[in-house]
Parts: C-alpha cells; structure tokens; sequence
C-alpha cells in the first residue's frame, strides 16, 4: 500500500558547579536530595532566566579580565563553546537526557500545497530516546478528514501502518519524514552523543538580530545551518538542502522555531514552521507534551517483522 503526497508525514533549586577545563566551563543542573513540589515550580518560572546566566557566564568566562564591556564583533569564541551554551540553555545535558528520555506529543499540522490548498491533521507522536539520532523509536500518529494512519522509525528502518497492516511509505513521504528527524533542533542538542562535526561560520545581523551561525554535519555527510540568537542563546531557524526524491532538483528548506516554552525544565518551541525555497509547506502547532511518561516498546515493532 502507497501513501499519497497529501497524507505525507513530516514528522514528530538548580545549582551549578562551574569550573574552568581548557576555557570551556562543564555545568551539573541536577537537584539534590528529596524533590520539593513548591521549589519546583519556583524553579520551572526560573528556570530560563537562570539558564541564559549560567550559559552566559561560560561564555564570557573566556574574555580577558579588562573586557569589562566587551564588543562581539571582536570576540571569538569556539563552536563547541557556543553549543554548549546553547544546550545549557535547553535544560542542560543531564536533564535533556534524564527528561526527554522518552514523551508523548500531541498537536495540529498544517500542510499548504503548491496550489494553495492546505490540508490539516491531528497529530500524536511518541518516542524513545537512544543512545544517539540513529537509535531513536519514533511512532507518529495522523489523523486527517478521511484516514487514519502511522509512520514508526526504529533499528533504523521506516515504515507505515494502517489499521494494523504495515505498509510501504512513498519515497518523498519517507524522505520527508527522515529530513525532519536528521535536520532538527535535537541534532545540535545531541550532535557529541550522535557523534556529529560542528564549525562556526561566523556572526551576523539580519533584520536587527545579532546571530552566531553554527554549522553541522552528521555520519551520512547531510549539512545543517543553525542560525543562533547571540542574546537569548535559542536556535530561530536551522537551513539546509536535499532533494525530495532521487534525482530531484534539491530544495532550500527552512525551519522556523516559534514561541518557545518551559516545560518540565526544558526549552520547547509550540509553532514550528517549515518553507521550501520560501514558500510555506507545513506549519506545526503543538498543544501539548509530556516527558518521562511510560512509553510501551510494543507500538514500535513491525507486525510483519
């Protein structure tokens, strides 16, 4: 059974102990002893305020004691200095691991076609984290206007399911949903654990915002920009480009990060907006996501397996 193009899936108190290691600073934002409801709340309305310091303070730990008011244009800092940052901001890698080791998302897309009809599902995605990108379980459930169905990622491999029966997604459906999982915020959080490359490519301003471009390269040599707001330490947007299906012409793709959420402790964007060569193909609102809650390995396994 084929997919068609419409129904393509596109998816899916801290304390801080700061120390200097080769100009790089190393953060633990775990919570010793036993969990205070109240100061977790107090921590979660804190939490971002309190990341964007300490991220702050590992960057600017590196400037000379007389840069008492320094000027960007003239500090250089590493790719990995700014990432870990970076990371530090969305909730640190210990809690990233520890938190998002699995979840249940629920949400809307929106999906505009090249003729200007737009096609909308609820979405339901569930997923497990692995030790790197490649050994994630993904399971994404859609349900449009007239048809039900599944898209699970695990051991490598991609598949659909409707009504119990496994299927083979089209290429540009398959293609589509990989790109989304290899070109993403989680890539950068997770590039050490995947074993990926990242290079800064520089500084710039665009439309009032003083950004850091970071560049990242995963095993399969597929390339991502990251354009990184040098204020708030978030991704705005990530750039990259592939071809839809083999031979194709590639296309320029850009993801857009919006309304930017705390959730339990970690930075969540809600709107996510995805434009091909510029044009608006896919708008993803998400509604609600819970982290750490049971995930049952059963709704990854291939019934024809």
């Amino acid at each position: 059974m084929t997919l068609t193009a419409g129904a393509a899936a596109v998816f899916g108190r801290p304390y801080a102990t700061i120390r200097r290691s080769n100009l790089v600073l190393s953060t633990d934002l775990t919570l010793p002893g036993r969990p205070n409801p109240r100061r977790s709340k107090r921590l979660a309305r804190s939490f971002p305020a309190l990341a964007v310091t300490f991220a702050f303070v590992l960057l600017t730990a590196i400037l000379p004691t007389n840069a008492y008011g320094f000027d960007q244009e003239k500090t250089k800092y590493t790719a990995e200095q700014i990432v870990e940052s970076v990371i530090l901001v969305y909730g640190s890698r210990p809690g990233l691991e520890h938190i998002r080791r699995n979840g249940v998302e629920r949400g809307r897309v929106i999906r505009t076609m090249p003729e200007g009809a737009t096609e909308e599902a609820n979405y339901e995605r569930r997923f497990v984290r692995g030790e790197d990108l490649d050994k994630d379980k993904i399971r994404l459930d859609q349900r449009l206007p007239t048809m039900e169905y599944s898209l699970v990622y695990g051991g490598g491999k991609l598949w659909g399911l409707i009504n119990g029966t496994a299927f083979t997604p089209r290429e540009d459906a398959a293609a589509s949903f990989m790109s989304q999982h290899h070109h993403s915020l989680d890539s950068l959080l997770r590039y050490k654990e995947s074993g990926y490359t990242i290079t800064l490519i520089g500084q710039e301003q665009q439309k009032g915002l003083d950004l850091y471009v970071l560049g990242l390269e995963d095993k399969e040599k597929r390339k991502t920009r990251y354009y990184i707001s040098s204020k708030s330490l978030r991704v705005l947007w990530l750039e990259y480009e592939e071809s839809p299906t083999r031979g194709a012409t590639p296309v320029k793709y850009t993801k857009k990060f919006m309304d930017y959420r705390v959730v339990q402790q970690t930075l969540v964007p809600y709107r996510v907006v995805l434009l091909e060569d510029g044009r608006q193909s896919q708008e993803t609102l998400l509604l609600t996501v819970t982290y750490g809650v049971k995930v049952d390995d059963a709704i990854f396994k291939n019934p024809e397996a």
